[in-house]
């Protein structure tokens, strides 16, 4: 049976691991090492309690069992930290109005690290402790890893924030966040609606599938709504450190704004650099960039007037979003991020999908799996990162972008 004691004081550890880190409110800081140890060993106390529920509850088919795989330790921890936990917010809420369908679920975190061999590790791991159906991985390499993985198993996988269009080759696996190419074309939009700019530099990592993804749908897109590219600068993992390069030609070719399509600790240096050298465009960024105010070190300063385009802002007011926010502010003493968002909605679209067919714990996991991939076409979900959320056979998900700009330290909605 589940104890719920030790998860309670797993949760508690949690929140006053990231209160020790400085965390608190709305100003979002980045787990040292140290922190996000001790947070590991609080999920991983968690997982080694939930582990003894899932074995109970495979055995009986008293439980569901939901897998999560993501980075909580490491340069991404920030994502994976914030994804779990907006898992478990769901979890909790789900498990405390009587389940699905009267049952319970079991939410079972695994670190990977933000590595592809780690996290075919940790499915491994979550497969022995009797998991059904997987919410992630966060991130796209790891998550197309492990994409081929529960292809052969048949289980279910859907991700909240892995882009890529990679992940969802096969029919087993849906996502909860846009794709990138869906990024490139509302970014581009975004920018000739508002006016923002007419002269566009773009920074981008051409090492990497979800940057260079958008990289090229934005071009694409740019040219067809009249935006002049007037600098299209590539950098890769093995120069990630030094953009003055970059910078430099968008600045010489007069680039009013500056598209960066990568992760927020990139991000933090471009912003960084650009001051250094006296160089303030607009900056406008996509999803990765979103936890840039958590960077340890980073002057928050620099990202006044940052763009980003992203389906959650938690300064929303509409009821589910304060709600969500609430919770999470109380149990973990942080704001969330888009990236909790979007494990909160992936949770509870399995739970949709598992109350439309009607499945059960004692069925197989292929079984389960064939349900939910044949029902996912026929749902329409509201959640914290889009209202009516839908799915076409792909796995990739359809609903509208929302910007946020930050003011004040804080992300605020932008129309």
């Amino acid at each position: 049976m589940r104890k719920c004691n030790k998860f309670i004081s797993a949760v508690v550890a949690s929140a006053m691991v990231l209160a020790m880190a400085g965390c608190g409110g709305s100003n979002e800081t980045a787990p040292s090492q140290a922190a996000q140890s001790s947070q590991q060993e609080a999920q991983s106390s968690q997982a080694a309690d939930n582990s003894g529920a899932a074995n109970d509850g495979a055995a009986t088919g008293g439980q569901f069992v939901i897998g999560g795989i993501g980075p909580m330790t490491g340069g991404a921890a920030l994502y994976g930290l914030a994804a779990m936990h907006g898992a478990e917010i769901a979890v909790k809420e789900i498990n405390a109005n009587g389940g699905i369908n009267g049952v319970q679920i079991v939410f079972l975190p695994e670190d990977d690290q933000h590595d592809a061999e780690k996290s075919v590790n940790a499915y491994n791991s979550l497969k022995d402790q009797g998991m059904q159906i997987l919410m992630g991985c966060v991130t796209t390499t790891p998550c197309v890893a492990v994409a081929d993985k529960t292809a052969v198993d048949g289980m279910f996988q859907i991700t909240p924030s892995a882009s890529s269009t990679d992940v969802i080759e096969n029919d087993n696996v849906f996502q909860v966040c846009f794709t990138d190419p869906n990024q490139g074309v509302a970014s581009a939009q975004y920018i000739a609606d508002k006016k923002l700019a007419t002269k566009i530099g773009i920074i981008y990592d051409s090492s990497d599938v979800y940057s260079s993804g958008i990289e090229a749908t934005f071009v694409k897109q740019a040219e067809t709504l009249g935006l002049e590219i007037v600098a299209d600068e590539a950098f890769t993992a093995d120069s990630k450190t030094d953009f003055s390069t970059q910078l430099q030609k968008c600045q010489s070719a007069g680039a009013e704004l500056v598209f960066l399509p990568f992760y927020y600790t990139e991000a933090s240096i471009v912003l960084t650099q650009a001051n250094g050298m006296g160089y303030a465009p607009i900056f406008f960024g996509v999803d990765g960039m979103d936890g840039i105010l958590g960077v340890e070190n980073f002057d928050t300063k620099l990202a006044e007037g940052v763009y980003l385009l992203t389906p959650f802002a938690a300064d929303a007011t509409d009821a589910a979003t304060v709600s969500f926010v609430k919770a999470y502010q109380d149990t973990y003493n942080e704001t969330p991020i888009q990236f909790a968002a979007d494990a909160y909605d992936a949770i509870y679209i399995i739970k949709a999908a598992i109350e439309q067919t009607g499945v059960t714990p004692d069925q197989s996991v292929e079984e389960i799996g064939n349900a939910l991939k044949g029902v996912m076409p026929t749902l329409s979900v509201d959640g914290l990162t889009g209202a009516g959320m839908t799915w076409d056979a792909s796995g990739a998900v359809s609903k509208a972008p929302m910007a946020v700009i930050i003011k004040d330290g804080a992300y605020a909605s932008v129309q």
